[in-house]
């Protein structure tokens, strides 16, 4: 492998060089703000995602406080894993020089990379861990060694930890396993013993689930809700250069002669891929699987260009070349006005830039706590000691606790765990909650502010602070009965 380190290290660096332009850049994410919560409160599950993010939170934490490049580069290193893997499989499946050079390309190439890797979020993990299960599975077929079943079920329990879909990842796996030497893998211990590791790794969110009536059977069935029908595969062929070298490299490991002996892996994507269709999942769920073909694609392209070599180079800059001026919209590398002139956009009558989901959520966070923290330091000593900070949202109660260092208010998400507080609630600070709630809530509410800002996402544009008084509810006797409006 050392041979092929003068390719890979350049590749790496790369990416590293994207990433270390574009993380600092912006803001926190709500997504971000939501998980690094969820650090300050461990445990063995969370609402909307089992407890591994949680867990990089708090360590993130204790290395960098909450240093918004210094969280995001443990996303970062997931991606460079990834782009080491993808190489490495080149390598497994007979490839060289240029096949690993081509893999290693594919993953630069591929734009929901740089923004899958970019956020603190469990997908980029989950994009690690599919990588590295599809990568002892082709170390399994080639030596036939147990220790890789083992290393399967460690990679398979760690990814279940971080995200569901890995489940998804392990019934493929295990199907495709049926198509290697006839299936003679499970009549072998050390298959079930991999599986009782996993399930060892996996119990304790198993038995938090249990504990707290399955909330994961009430996200996935809010999930679906929200999901627009018929998009899982639409949002394959955005990408068509990459996904060309993908589907040459699923036909390849059906077909080649030389790597029709991997089609245990060829099978596991195409199980997935089809679960993931009929469950109406989102598209990117299933970027996870890509990095497995771009290195069977590289190595067959290189086989068919094995007379000649340099036209490796063609295909690289086929990949590569039509996603480069595409990149500031997946990561954000320029500053937020160059990118609007970059992309011409022109605000609308009320001064709104609408940008993309993922950027307008990073915005607006710092200037609502800063209300907030302003608005809390009017009252006295003893309205303080009973003021709790009321949120409508994951994001704004996110920003409150990790930007403001307060404990907020929320039924939103896994903030209903955490409780209604000790705080009396005589007084609230409501932010983003309508005004028809806050007077449902509370019998006095004074319109303090209404925030706006010029690159937030409409969502929290236009919101409310309210100073409120004299509940009409008590706070401890209605929370539990918010459990199944978590997800609203």
């Amino acid at each position: 492998m050392k041979k092929y380190l003068p390719v890979i290290i350049p590749l790496l660096l790369v990416k590293l060089a994207v990433h270390l332009a574009g993380n600092a850049n912006y803001g926190f994410h709500r997504d971000e703000l939501l998980h690094l919560s969820a650090g300050e409160h461990l445990a063995a599950g969370y609402m909307e995602f089992p407890p591994f993010i949680a867990f990089a939170g708090r360590f993130s934490h204790l290395l960098f406080g909450y240093d918004l490049s210094g969280m995001r580069i443990f996303a970062t290193l997931a991606g460079l894993g990834i782009l080491w893997l993808c190489c490495r499989m080149a390598v497994d499946m007979g490839g060289k020089k240029m096949a690993v050079f081509v893999a290693g390309i594919s993953i630069l190439a591929f734009l929901p990379y740089y923004r899958n890797h970019l956020l603190f979020q469990p997908v980029a993990f989950d994009q690690f861990f599919w990588t590295l299960g599809f990568f002892f599975l082709l170390r399994y077929i080639n030596t036939g060694e147990p220790r890789y079943l083992l290393w399967l079920g460690l990679a398979a329990g760690l990814g279940v930890m971080n995200k569901y879909t890995m489940l998804l990842w392990a019934g493929g796996a295990l199907t495709g396993l049926l198509f290697h030497r006839h299936g003679s893998t499970f009549s072998s211990k050390w298959l079930y013993i991999a599986g009782g590791l996993a399930l060892l790794i996996v119990l304790p969110n198993l038995i938090w689930q249990w504990q707290h009536n399955f909330p994961l059977a009430l996200h996935v069935k809010r999930l679906d809700e929200l999901s627009a029908p018929n998009t899982f595969a639409r949002d394959q062929l955005q990408l068509p250069f990459t996904l060309l070298l993908s589907l040459v490299g699923l036909f390849a490991l059906f077909f080649h002669q030389r790597l029709r002996k991997y089609r245990s892996a060829a099978v596991a994507v195409l199980f997935i891929f089809f679960m993931l269709w009929l469950l109406n999942s989102k598209g990117y769920y299933f970027f996870a699987a890509y990095p497995v073909l771009f290195a069977a694609g590289a190595v067959q392209a290189e086989q068919w260009l094995a007379r000649r070599p340099a036209w490796n180079y063609a295909v690289a800059a086929f990949l590569l070349l039509p996603v480069v001026p595409f990149v500031p919209d997946a990561i954000p590398i320029l500053p937020i006005k160059t990118f609007i002139e970059y992309k011409q956009k022109q605000p609308d009558a009320e001064g709104h830039y609408q940008l993309t989901s993922d950027y307008a959520d990073m915005f607006g966070w710092e200037e609502q706590v800063r209300l907030v923290d302003s608005l809390y330091a009017t009252l006295s000593a003893d309205e303080q000691a009973e003021c709790v900070l009321w949120a409508s949202n994951y994001g704004e109660a996110g920003a409150i606790k990790i930007l403001g260092g307060k404990e907020p208010l929320c039924r939103h998400g896994s903030f209903w765990l955490w409780g209604p507080g000790r705080k009396s609630g005589r007084i609230a600070i409501s932010i983003g909650n309508s005004k028809e709630t806050v007077n449902k809530v509370f019998e006095h509410a004074e319109l303090v502010a209404t925030i706006r800002h010029p690159y937030a996402i409409k969502e929290e544009n236009n919101i409310g602070l309210y100073l409120c008084r004299g509940p009409r509810i008590s706070l401890p006797a209605i929370w539990p009965t918010l459990a199944n409006q978590v997800f609203e």
